[in-house]
């Protein structure tokens, strides 16, 4: 992603290398393919979920830069530190999904209230973004957040995001495949008890039982109603 916003830098497009810029583009891409008020309105939901992350990494005292976005690879927040341990990462992680899936929600209830087809489908791709982030493998946010458990809880997520990549390809699944392969060997040759992973990975099991408990609760919110909006737009006719 740093690679990307370098491209951009070197193609003398610094000056959309910046939220405004950045959200105006992918704004206009998407709104050649899906018109644009849902293109609005999903951008909406990416900003929501990114500005989740970025309160939280202010919060932590970070030095966190804003959003910046791309089209089809999605947005994100440039952590110019990263977090000192794996509770601070699992809480600026799991800041995103939790506002996005408020965010989410409200969109959803605001289609119910006013019989909009536009606003579901507009709820249902948030809701989607939100459950597909938290997919237990880094650099998705259910991998920083599972973190706090355990790094090897990442060797259960590979699986399932390999089984996506080959039931429905797309060029995003496959970068953050690629990204994700170093993480997945760290995972697998994770030690315990080194010196290092004590330092940062060493968190009392009460915090590993809140945020394993938190993770599991948004997961199998975000699994539920993703389903059930995917349902109602089929019954009404809408592709999803």
């Amino acid at each position: 992603m740093k690679l990307l916003l370098l491209l951009l830098s070197g193609l003398k497009w610094g000056k959309l290398a910046t939220t405004g810029g950045t959200m105006l583009l992918s704004l206009a891409v998407y709104a050649t393919i899906w018109g644009w008020p849902y293109a609005a309105g999903f951008i909406a939901l990416l900003f929501a979920h990114e500005m989740g992350h970025y309160v939280a990494a202010r919060r932590c005292g970070l030095n966190v830069g804003a959003p910046a976005f791309i089209p089809f690879v999605g947005a994100w927040i440039n952590l110019k530190e990263q977090p000192r341990d794996v509770r601070t990462e699992a809480y600026v992680a799991v800041a995103g999904p939790l506002v996005g899936t408020v965010s989410a929600v409200a969109v959803y209830l605001w289609g119910r209230w006013t019989d909009s087809t536009l606003l579901l489908a507009i709820a249902y791709a948030g809701l989607f973004l939100n459950l597909f982030n938290l997919l237990p493998v880094s650099p998705l946010d259910g991998g920083r957040i599972t973190a706090v458990i355990s790094p090897r809880v990442w060797l259960i997520g590979a699986p399932v995001m390999l089984a996506m990549l080959f039931y429905r390809p797309s060029p995003v699944l496959a970068i953050i495949a690629i990204i994700a392969f170093p993480q997945l060997i760290k995972a697998w040759k994770y030690d315990p008890k080194a010196p290092e992973n004590l330092a940062y990975y060493g968190v009392p099991f009460q915090t590993k039982l809140e945020y394993g408990g938190l993770y599991l609760a948004l997961t199998a919110y975000l699994s539920v109603m993703t389903f059930e909006v995917h349902e109602m737009l089929d019954a009404m006719g809408h592709p999803t």
